[in-house]
């Protein structure tokens, strides 16, 4: 009997709705208490693939991607902000805050599943640019992360001109998008569900409790 739930993330290290849904997801498991039945891993996806290495400065890039006026991405801002602090996340909006190119970050975290240290650093990722104001397509910064959670840097850091690489996270892109993933963060669950946006740790106790049900009368 299989009674493991697996669960793609598909995310952005760049995406705050990404790293609230995810502290969402982890109080649901653990108020469970089904964490070591659960197997999660980490998916790529950009929110913006074609955002150039000098990156756009935030307020200007989401008035011109969404539309918002200044009021209204300093309201979207600051409740970001309380309901990651919620969870003990801390954004820390700045001024000159840029969005940047993720693309290298997507392949070191491909890297990091392999020694099993793959949401250590998504996480670290997700600190890194949000809360300690880090540029996370800046490669020294990268390599700073890489170290700080115990992995080889120069291993990784030649990841990101291996060529095969770099293609193999292309095609895992789109591979997620042709199965209709078009908004982040999406989970799926077990390869047959999912549901996208950062849901309330409810829903997602809901949905895990129910899958665990599934699999423990199989």
């Amino acid at each position: 009997m299989n009674n493991t739930i697996k669960l793609d993330i598909i995310s952005d290290v760049v995406c705050p709705w990404c790293i609230i849904g995810y502290n969402h997801l982890k109080a649901a498991i653990e108020q469970l208490g089904i964490e070591d039945r659960v197997e999660i891993e980490w998916q790529p996806f950009e929110l913006n693939p074609d955002m150039p290495a000098e990156g756009e400065n935030l307020r200007q890039h989401v008035a011109r991607k969404y539309g918002s006026t200044v009021e209204e991405s300093k309201n979207a801002r600051i409740r970001i902000t309380g309901i990651g602090a919620e969870h003990g996340f801390e954004f820390n909006y700045f001024d000159n805050m840029k969005m940047v190119n993720t693309f290298d970050a997507h392949i070191l975290l491909d890297y990091a599943k392999e020694f099993g240290k793959q949401t250590e650093l998504k996480l670290r990722l997700f600190s890194a640019f949000f809360s300690e104001q880090k540029d996370v397509s800046d490669r020294d910064t990268l390599k700073q992360e890489l170290i700080s959670v115990g992995l080889d840097a120069e291993e990784g850091m030649r990841r990101l001109d291996d060529t095969q690489r770099r293609s193999a996270i292309r095609n895992a892109e789109k591979q997620w998008q042709q199965m209709g993933v078009s908004s982040v963060p999406t989970v799926v669950f077990n390869r047959e569900s999912g549901v996208s946006g950062a849901h309330p740790v409810e829903g997602y106790k809901q949905i895990l409790s129910e899958l665990m049900a599934k699999a423990d009368a199989e």
